[in-house]
């Protein structure tokens, strides 16, 4: 017997169901158009499909929207998760794995955060992330619920939409235009290639323990400085340091940018996941792909801008 996988997606601003097309005649794959801020189909969802199991990625993710949004990101987030997590509890799902972020530790120059550490969320973004990781984790400690909460580094490769750094950054080389990097570029990521993480997901889908948990991070890291002179000698051949800053424009910074978010994967570890894909080789096929496949979304040139383009974001109103 073929099992079933849903995909459950909103097509807000930033998806394109082109990124849905190398699996779309496969038996055990099935699309469904909605919104998880909507109890009824949701409600209907678990009670018409035979789900076992939730991955729930859904989200407003844009960390530099998040600070004009914010009412918007903490009714998807927060509201949304709520609405799923009840759901699903109410359908005796075996499993929810809820997708969170390494951000809700807030930012350090030092300190490696582990799962014990506390959340001191420093974004709007990153607040209702930690505030809907409390909803899913409440429903272990009142019903015993099987929730497993993962907290993941910056991901990055092929079909991310380009508002995010590495993919916009990609983007305007292409295009011949300069890096917007924000206030200093200082600022440093951990950086995971996608398929890590999708291995990774399927370790906690196999053998997370319920009420766990598990940071999904890597050492790589880099400054944003360094992430742009990293694409602009690949992208450009560049080879000297005045070169490399003709492609680099300096803009004004978000209103709190974390310098750092270091975290300890010891617990990963433990369950036998680790990274594989080397830097130069997972950035190296990125910038393949987006060199190919930028027009992928209709809106994709608004992602280009320093900073977002509201008027995109309509849609997000609460109603």
């Amino acid at each position: 017997m073929i099992s079933e996988n849903y995909v459950v997606n909103k097509l807000d601003y930033c998806a394109s169901l082109k990124n849905l097309e190398t699996i779309s005649e496969k038996q055990n794959y099935k699309f469904i158009q909605g919104d998880i801020c909507e109890p009824h189909f949701i409600k209907l969802l678990f009670e018409t499909e035979k789900i076992d199991i939730v991955l729930h990625f859904a989200a407003q993710t844009h960390v530099d929207l998040s600070f004009w949004r914010t009412l918007e990101f903490t009714y998807v987030n927060v509201y949304g998760t709520h609405v799923l997590v009840t759901a699903a509890y109410e359908a005796s799902v075996e499993k929810f794995i809820y997708v969170s972020t390494d951000e809700v530790y807030g930012g350090s120059l030092d300190e490696e955060f582990d799962e014990a550490s506390p959340k001191r969320p420093t974004n709007p973004y990153a607040s209702s992330k930690a505030a809907a990781e409390c909803f899913v984790q409440s429903y272990w400690e009142r019903y015993q619920f099987p929730v497993v909460i993962t907290r993941s580094s910056n991901v990055y490769g092929p079909h991310q939409y380009p508002e995010k750094v590495i993919p916009k950054f990609i983007s305007l080389l292409h295009q011949n235009r300069k890096c917007c990097i924000h206030g200093s570029g200082l600022q440093r990521r951990n950086f995971l290639y996608a398929t890590d993480v999708v291995e990774a997901f399927l370790t906690v889908l196999k053998k997370g323990k319920p009420g766990e948990i598990y940071n999904i991070g890597t050492n790589f890291e880099m400054s944003i400085v360094q992430l742009a002179k990293e694409l602009i000698h690949l992208m450009k051949k560049t080879t000297s340091e005045s070169e490399m800053e003709h492609w680099v424009d300096y803009v004004k910074d978000r209103p709190t940018n974390d310098l750092r978010y270091p975290m300890n994967s010891e617990k990963m570890h433990n369950l036998g996941w680790r990274p594989k894909v080397p830097w130069k080789e997972g950035i190296k096929k990125t910038i393949e792909w987006y060199r190919d496949n930028f027009h992928n979304w209709k809106n994709a040139e608004k992602a280009l801008e320093p900073f977002p383009v509201t008027e995109l974001f309509a849609q997000l109103d609460v109603p």
